[in-house]
């Protein structure tokens, strides 16, 4: 799967780094930073729930 972030909706609000923070972290910079942007098949749950709870529908998962 491949994760994509559209970084002109993201608020950097740290709900998605909850859910999957093998692959988001918001840093003391106050942004959003992608660590994993193909992660395995073991994280899609994490990742798709990621995505489910953002507000701004920032992220998209493809494959």
């Amino acid at each position: 799967m491949k994760v994509n972030v559209d970084f002109d909706k993201c608020k950097s609000n740290a709900l998605c780094m909850a859910e999957a923070p093998e692959v988001f972290e918001v840093r003391e910079d106050n942004f959003l930073y992608i660590l994993q942007d193909n992660p395995g098949e073991e994280l899609r749950t994490q990742v798709e729930e990621a995505a489910r709870v953002c507000p701004t529908r920032a992220i998209t998962i493809e494959g």
